[in-house]
């Protein structure tokens, strides 16, 4: 009895032993929860500009770029841009053609111009230059502007940039600058017609812008005839700058009546058959 009663007592203390602490209910692992990661509404990630802000890092020529291309592609916005940008000033314009006169002048090789060389290295800045003074004149000329004292402050400065094309020794080469000498001439001739119209074409007169044409004419060596002929038929009543003295005096008379407005008042005007 004494041997079975030890074998139970040993049984039980090896079992009591054989618990392990990992399965006691005191020492069950738990999985520990860690909070979800919220994510931010405006949280940092890659994306484009968005419009305003990218057409503050476009420069002039970009931005030219970029508009000319979209108005390429759309018709419609092209003609939408042309009636709501502002009328191109004078100033502006001839600024524009400065800058193509210096891309002619920095196109030049060491020597300046008269051979086929150098005009092969200048023709397309040549070309762009006269292009752009082609497509610019129009818009300073009647009907399309009213203001002929715009439409000759134009003419007078355009005809400065003409004069200043180079000469070249080849004939072949020369007809860039005449056939620009016989545009602005045209356009000279069509502004003197027009304002002629008014007042008499006193106005052309009084601001000697006669004068003015007329040293344009000797500069080009006599190839503004048009123009010069265009102003002789339309203010030949004011005779030339070079006149007698009682030409002068009558011409000074009639300006004086122009400005007082009494022009042909000390002539009665007659009616019927008296």
């Amino acid at each position: 009895m004494s041997n079975r009663k030890r074998k139970v007592d040993d049984d039980a203390f090896d079992d009591n032993m054989s618990i392990s602490p990992q399965n006691s209910p005191a020492f069950t692992p738990r999985s520990i929860a860690r909070p979800s990661k919220k994510v931010r509404a405006n949280e940092v990630t890659g994306r484009p500009l968005a419009l305003p802000r990218l057409l503050e890092t476009l420069d002039a020529e970009s931005l030219r770029s970029v508009l000319q291309t979209i108005c390429e592609r759309h018709p419609q916005i092209g003609t939408e841009v042309v009636s709501s940008a502002p009328r191109p000033s004078v100033a502006a314009t001839l600024d524009v053609l400065s800058q193509y006169q210096h891309k002619l002048r920095e196109a030049f090789p060491f020597g300046g111009a008269g051979s086929d060389y150098a005009y092969n290295r200048v023709k397309q800045p040549l070309v762009d230059l006269i292009e752009a003074l082609t497509d610019f004149t129009p818009h300073y000329l009647p009907p399309n502007e009213t203001q002929t004292t715009t439409s000759l402050t134009f003419l007078d400065s355009a005809t400065k940039v003409v004069h200043e094309l180079p000469d070249w020794d080849s004939q072949s080469h020369r007809h860039h600058k005449d056939n620009a000498y016989d545009e602005i001439s045209r356009a000279w001739a069509m502004v003197v017609s027009e304002a002629s119209k008014k007042g008499g074409g006193f106005q052309l007169h009084s601001g000697g812008w006669d004068q003015r044409l007329a040293k344009h004419n000797e500069q080009s060596g006599g190839r503004m005839q048009v123009a010069i002929n265009a102003l002789g038929s339309n203010l030949g009543w004011m005779g030339t700058s070079t006149g007698s003295s009682t030409a002068a005096n009558d011409r000074e008379s009639i300006r004086n009546q122009l400005l007082s407005g009494t022009y042909g008042s000390n002539s009665p005007v007659r009616v019927g058959i008296w």
